[in-house]
């Protein structure tokens, strides 16, 4: 068994150069991870790996991120680093892979997590080929998340005001939340600790707000196979911004403190590239699988909220109970650091639990062209 000693993240700030953050290099953010974890766990030994995920991986962020923050951090030479882009999962699928390599009894502590600086390293930042590959088949070639977000919104009929709804009420609580347990991992990073692309409208300036994806989709409608009628704002897109987070997990015996969590089941799986969204919710049904659990017995759930349509997807085909669901904000409110998402949201989700004395808790992370992610855990009392 794989057990989370503790999970802890940044503040998320803007991803422009102003940002709150963007003064940190992303190595250095990662650092302070690394110095608040080894406070808060100080009896924790020094870990076989450090892995990160990381989707911009030029620049600032190259060279094998988790190497150079490996050095920033004087972890020992011996601490093995690797760096994953999973696109938008990759934070969580960071941990999943330490966790695997914890059960298959290669390491018994691992560090693990993610990191995006996108003030630094910009979206598509990388040029990729694939972005722009029209030799692949249409089904696979790549869309952009913003328009796959609006196609599926259309194909579900997912209204409006559906959106409007979810991206008030992640801003409500994300904003209930602040000064709170809720954030008790949350760690400062000189100084600041806030959520800076927090901004709280109402639903009649969410309403006033125009679609904000009709120009790129005229320009791609042979990805798109139609035209659509675009419904995503930029209240629906979560924020472009810089953050990172980092758990500690190893074997029970490892580590001379009590965890906080154990790891019940995790999955990392592909999905249609077509539908590019919805993956997170195939990982999630693996993960509930695997563990002989439902929903129903979730305490808390971390559900990325990648677009507000795939929470809505989520709410129209699961009926979670929404208590339980995201309740201190999510990403519409917050930001999506890319890389770090994943691992941003166990953080998170380990706060909710404590707070509510729960048990079993579920993190769901959806990324672009089918990449989807999740993990099933249980709070140590």
């Amino acid at each position: 068994m794989t057990y989370i000693f503790d999970a802890v993240r940044t503040p998320r700030g803007k991803g422009k150069p102003e940002g709150a953050l963007a003064a940190m290099k992303p190595d250095e953010l990662v650092a302070t991870l690394v110095t608040a974890l080894q406070q808060r766990v100080p009896t924790a030994t020094t870990p076989d790996a450090l892995i990160l995920g990381c989707v911009g991986q030029v620049g600032a962020q190259g060279s094998n991120i988790a190497l150079v923050s490996k050095f920033r951090s004087e972890l020992p030479d011996a601490t093995a680093s690797f760096s994953i882009n999973n696109f938008c999962t990759s934070g969580l699928t960071a941990i999943n892979q330490g966790a695997a390599l914890i059960a298959a009894n290669q390491a018994t502590t691992v560090l693990a997590g993610g990191v995006e600086m996108m003030s630094r390293v910009g979206f598509m930042a990388d040029k990729a080929s694939y972005y722009s590959d029209t030799s692949l088949p249409l089904r696979t070639r790549y869309l952009l998340v913003a328009l796959a977000a609006d196609r599926l919104a259309d194909d579900l009929n997912i209204t409006r005001q559906e959106l409007d709804h979810l991206a008030l009420l992640s801003q409500q609580r994300t904003q209930a939340a602040e000064g709170t347990a809720l954030v008790a991992s949350r760690i400062a990073v000189n100084g600041y600790n806030a959520e800076e692309c927090l901004r709280v409208g109402n639903l009649a300036s969410l309403a006033a707000l125009e679609p904000a994806f009709a120009e790129l989709g005229a320009a791609h409608i042979e990805q798109l196979g139609r035209p659509i009628d675009h419904r995503h704002t930029i209240a629906h897109a979560p924020g472009i911004c810089d953050g990172a987070a980092l758990a500690l997990i190893g074997q029970r015996d490892a580590i001379d403190a009590p965890p906080r969590a154990r790891i019940v089941a995790s999955a990392d799986v592909g999905g249609d590239p077509e539908q590019s969204l919805t993956a997170g919710f195939a990982a999630m049904e693996l993960a509930l699988q695997r563990a002989g659990l439902t929903l129903a017995d979730m305490d808390r759930i971390e559900f990325m909220e990648s677009f507000a349509v795939t929470m809505a997807k989520f709410i129209r085909d699961y009926q979670p109970n929404l208590d339980k669901v995201n309740v201190s904000g999510g990403h519409l409110a917050k930001g999506h650091p890319l890389g770090a998402s994943g691992a941003i949201l166990l953080s998170t989700l380990l706060d909710t639990l404590d707070v509510a004395k729960g048990r079993f808790g579920l993190v769901v992370a959806t990324g672009a062209s089918g990449t989807g992610s999740a993990m099933i855990v249980e709070r140590m009392e």
